[in-house]
């Protein structure tokens, strides 16, 4: 059994991307610019925008926080949208989900220029991926492929079963795994899924992306099989200051010795979840994908 190290993996695409910004900058052109749009005060996404920014100075990239409160007009939100959309000196911008109720987020998917949308979560950028053109693809589905591509899992003709249809991690991952590139047979699953015990069995490679702390036991697990954990679910736990601990959908200890390979939780997916929003924004900047 291996442990897929995502921390260590993100770390050296990191130092990928510092040398290519520090390349772009010899030229004499501008460093990359990422801005976040950050509405009301969540726990879980001042952390996360807050680890964004910190991945931004160490590649070397420009970055810029953008506040609102959870008041704010939604009219309000979407000017600030369309001012962002029309910055020259900005390459790629993303709003921080989840949003305040009176907010429709999907509407505030669709109105990011879909250059800019380096999430990857505007319905142009997702078209592109299906029909294979070039696009900004979806942070969490990029990390897991590039973390397969990097570990050299073998992926032609294996059967991949995805346990979440989310339109952020389980419908891009299907497509992504599928493609030719990869050339796995995808089946994606869901809580509604019969026999799904037996159906998690029968994977080469299992993506668990329910949101299911402990979902995934041992018996549901193929000998051999490559296990990919995408669950981040806080727990209360005794053995740490804050009185939570991060869990996975994955029975880790349970699970690990019948794996060939698989990802822990923490320090798996979600470094390279991050990291893939600064490769999004390195093309941006490059202006690698034309609209």
């Amino acid at each position: 059994m291996q442990i897929i190290d995502g921390k260590e993996t993100a770390r050296k695409i990191k130092e990928e991307i510092g040398a290519e910004v520090e390349s772009i900058v010899t030229t004499g052109l501008r460093r990359p610019h990422l801005a976040a749009v950050l509405v009301g005060h969540d726990g879980g996404s001042e952390t996360y925008v807050a680890y964004k920014i910190k991945d931004c100075g160490e590649v070397g990239f420009r970055s810029s926080l953008i506040r609102f409160e959870d008041d704010v007009a939604q009219d309000t939100l979407f000017e600030k949208i369309d001012e962002l959309n029309r910055d020259p000196e900005l390459d790629g911008f993303i709003v921080q989900l989840p949003l305040p109720d009176h907010i429709n987020e999907q509407t505030v998917i669709e109105s990011i220029d879909p250059s800019k949308d380096v999430d990857g979560f505007h319905p142009v950028n997702v078209g592109r991926t299906v029909i294979g053109l070039p696009s900004f693809v979806s942070a969490t589905p990029y990390g897991i492929v590039e973390l397969i591509k990097r570990y050299r899992i073998e992926t032609e003709g294996k059967h991949c079963v995805i346990v979440g249809r989310s339109n952020i991690v389980g419908r891009p991952l299907s497509i992504l795994m599928s493609q030719k590139s990869v050339n796995a047979t995808v089946t994606v699953a869901h809580s509604r899924t019969r026999d799904l015990e037996e159906l998690c069995a029968t994977a080469d490679i299992l993506v668990a992306a329910l949101g299911s702390p402990g979902f995934v036991k041992a018996h549901m697990v193929k000998e051999g099989a490559v296990v990919i954990d995408v669950g981040t679910t806080r727990v209360p736990s005794s053995e740490t200051k804050s009185g939570f601990r991060l869990m996975g959908d994955v029975l880790f200890d349970e699970v690990a010795p019948k794996c060939s390979f698989i990802t822990p939780v923490p320090g798996g997916v979600g470094p390279m979840t991050r990291v893939a929003l600064l490769s999004n924004t390195l093309k941006a900047a490059r202006k690698n994908i034309r609209y």
